[in-house]
């Protein structure tokens, strides 16, 4: 994200607790977990909004759903 203020101060969320277990793994992980973790109670609707519209019902099952924004992010050469 490359927002200093934002990623040195993560709130006590879940989302803080992935991001710690993420980085001590070394490993890759949405960096828009930063924004979650700093303002948990802003994010909270965004968070349940995005898991509905993934995982909620629809025409398109969940797997394709989350195939078009694997693709979506491919081409706008931003990790997904």
């Amino acid at each position: 994200m490359f927002l200093p203020g934002v990623e040195q101060n993560p709130k006590p969320s879940g989302y803080r607790n992935f991001i710690e277990m993420m980085q001590s793994a070394n490993a890759e992980y949405p960096q828009i977990w930063h924004l979650f973790a700093y303002l948990p109670q802003a994010t909270e609707h965004l968070a349940r909004f995005t898991q509905e519209i993934l995982r909620g019902p629809a025409p398109l099952s969940p797997g394709m759903r989350e195939l078009i924004a694997a693709f979506t992010s491919y081409r706008n050469e931003c990790p997904f």
